[in-house]
C-alpha cells in the first residue's frame, strides 16, 4: 500500500514541480509585457544608465571642507563645519526617495542603536541629499523621523541633513565616488534619482576612512570604524556589490527590476517548497512502509 501511496505523492508532486517551471517563464512573460506597456522595456539585465551609477571607493581622499550647505534649521553651513574634532558618517541620499533611501537611513540608525558610541559627543552623522529640490523642512522632517527612531534626543546635535545647491552636491559626490544620475518620475516632473547605497566614515580631519555599501551595516563594524577613524587610520577597499534604486512605475509606484527579481525569487521559493514537501513524503511513506514490513502476522485458527 505505501508504494502506491509514493508512486501517488511522487506522481503529484513532479506534476506540480512541472506546472511550476512550465508557468514559470510565462509568468516573466506577463511581467515582461506589462512593463513594456507601462514602464517601456523591463529587463533582469542591468539597464544602460547604471553605467552611470557607481560606486568608486576613494580611500584617504580628503573630502572638499569648503562646500556650502544650509543644514535642517535653513543656516548655511561648510561641511568643515562637522570636522576638526571627531570623526564622522557621512551618508548620500536624497530625502523624497520612496523607495532605497528610507532602507539606507534606517539600517544605519538601526546599527547605530547598538554602537556604545553617541552622536554630537564622539561621531557626527551626516546626511546630505543629492537632490537640489529638497529644502531645509523636509530636511528637518527628516531628521525629527530619524531621530526619533535613534532613541536618544540628547545627541540630536551630532545628526545633521544637509541640502545644497547643485554644483556642492557634485562635488561631494565626486569626492565620494558616488554616481547618480537623474531618471524620469511617473509624470515627467517629479524628481527621481537612479543610485546605489554606500555609507562612509571619515577621519575627524576629513579624509574618508572606509567604505560600506547596501543598507544593513554591521554594528561592530562601525564602532570599530569610528575608532579607527578618530585615530587618522585608513581602512581597506570592501567587495563591491551595489544595491541599486531606479526607474519608477507610475501605475504600481515601485521599480521595475525589483518587480522581475521578486517573481524570480518568489518562483524559486514555491520550487523549493515542492522538493521538501514532496522529501517528506517519500521519506515518511518509506518509514511507513518498513514499520508494517516488521509488524508480526496474527494467524487466527479455526476449531470445529
Amino acid at each position: 500500500m505505501y508504494k502506491r501511496t509514493t508512486i501517488r505523492n511522487g506522481i503529484l508532486g513532479f506534476g506540480l514541480l512541472a506546472l511550476v517551471l512550465g508557468n514559470a517563464p510565462g509568468l516573466r512573460a506577463q511581467v515582461s509585457d506589462y512593463g513594456q506597456k507601462e514602464m517601456g522595456q523591463v529587463s533582469d539585465q542591468s539597464p544602460a544608465l547604471l553605467n552611470k551609477v557607481q560606486i568608486i571607493q576613494k580611500l584617504n581622499a580628503p573630502l572638499p571642507l569648503n562646500l556650502q550647505f544650509r543644514d535642517e534649521t535653513g543656516r548655511t553651513v561648510t561641511l568643515g563645519d562637522y570636522f576638526g574634532q571627531r570623526p564622522a558618517i557621512l551618508a548620500l541620499v536624497y530625502y523624497q526617495c520612496k523607495m532605497l533611501c528610507p532602507e539606507e537611513m534606517s539600517g544605519l540608525v538601526g546599527a547605530l542603536k547598538m554602537v556604545k558610541f553617541n552622536p554630537g559627543k564622539d561621531y557626527n552623522v551626516i546626511f546630505a541629499s543629492i537632490d537640489p529640490t529638497d529644502t531645509p523642512p523636509i530636511a528637518a522632517q527628516e531628521k525629527a523621523l530619524y531621530l526619533n527612531q535613534y532613541g536618544r534626543p540628547q545627541t540630536a546635535a551630532g545628526w545633521h541633513f544637509l541640502t545644497g545647491q547643485p554644483s556642492a552636491i557634485q562635488a561631494l559626490a565626486a569626492a565620494t565616488g558616488y554616481g547618480y544620475t537623474r531618471v524620469p518620475g511617473p509624470d515627467g516632473k517629479m524628481t527621481q534619482f537612479a543610485h546605489a547605497s554606500s555609507i562612509e566614515i571619515v577621519t575627524s580631519e576629513g579624509r574618508i576612512a572606509q567604505y560600506y555599501l547596501g543598507v544593513e551595516y554591521p554594528a561592530e563594524g562601525l564602532q570599530s570604524g569610528l575608532l579607527a577613524a578618530s585615530g587618522g587610520k585608513i581602512g581597506s577597499p570592501v567587495q563591491n556589490i551595489l544595491t541599486y534604486c531606479y526607474r519608477y512605475s507610475p501605475l504600481l509606484h515601485k521599480y521595475s527590476l525589483p518587480i522581475v527579481r521578486i517573481v524570480q525569487v518568489a518562483c524559486a521559493l514555491t520550487v523549493l517548497i515542492l522538493l521538501t514537501y514532496l522529501g517528506i513524503n517519500f521519506r515518511r511513506d518509506i518509514l511507513n512502509g518498513r514499520s508494517a514490513s516488521r509488524r508480526p502476522v496474527t494467524r487466527k485458527t479455526a476449531i470445529g
